[in-house]
């Protein structure tokens, strides 16, 4: 049996009507009720799906640890989980925790878009896409040789460059609140499944 990696975004953290903001890692919120609501639903989909997990981790977070938690409480035998601290999000510099029209405001469209479609920071976050490569790059290795499937629970500033990690190419790297992907580690690793909601 070979390794495959879900890579889960935690729930929202905001609920309809909140004033939305740009979260980072220097913003620690707890999931909201409907993040919870989709924490469950991811939990349940696993579940439904025969989807047993050999390996747990999230980032230090509570948006992450929780989300974790929830999909952890429903498996028969559910791992330990471990804290990984580079998949805590990015620091989104004079953006983190301001609205997101603001942001766009200050940076353009055109750097969120690049955000989006190629991992290129805008200008003032503080984020290294190189070592974020190099720890998924490493995370991967140590599983490549661990059969089964492995829980990972991050934020959309870091999941993206999971993509990278591999090799693979998307016209859209993020990944939704209460989303998956699947990456299968072999010769060579696969990206099979990205921003999938159940």
């Amino acid at each position: 049996m070979s390794a495959r990696v879900f890579i889960v975004r935690h729930g929202n953290t905001f609920e309809k009507g909140d004033v939305v903001t740009r979260v980072g890692g220097r913003t620690d919120l707890p999931l909201s009720p409907s993040g919870l609501a989709q924490a469950e639903k991811l939990a349940a989909h696993f579940v439904g799906q025969g989807i047993v997990f050999a390996t747990a981790c999230s980032g230090p977070l509570r948006r992450t640890r929780q989300t974790a938690d929830a999909i952890l409480a429903t498996q028969a035998s559910p791992p330990d989980l471990l804290t990984e601290l580079f998949l805590r999000e990015i620091d989104y510099g004079p953006d983190e925790n301001r609205p997101e029209p603001e942001v766009v405001a200050r940076v353009g469209q055109a750097a969120m878009e690049a955000w989006d479609k190629h991992g290129a920071p805008p200008p003032g976050w503080r984020v290294d896409p190189a070592a974020l490569v190099g720890n998924w790059q490493e995370m991967f290795s140590d599983l490549r040789g661990q059969p089964g499937d492995h829980l990972v629970v991050t934020s959309n500033g870091i999941a993206r460059f999971a993509i990278d990690a591999i090799g693979a190419r998307r016209e859209d790297l993020k990944l939704a609140t209460g989303a998956y992907g699947v990456i299968a580690l072999g010769e060579p690793d696969e990206l099979t499944v990205w921003n999938q909601r159940p």
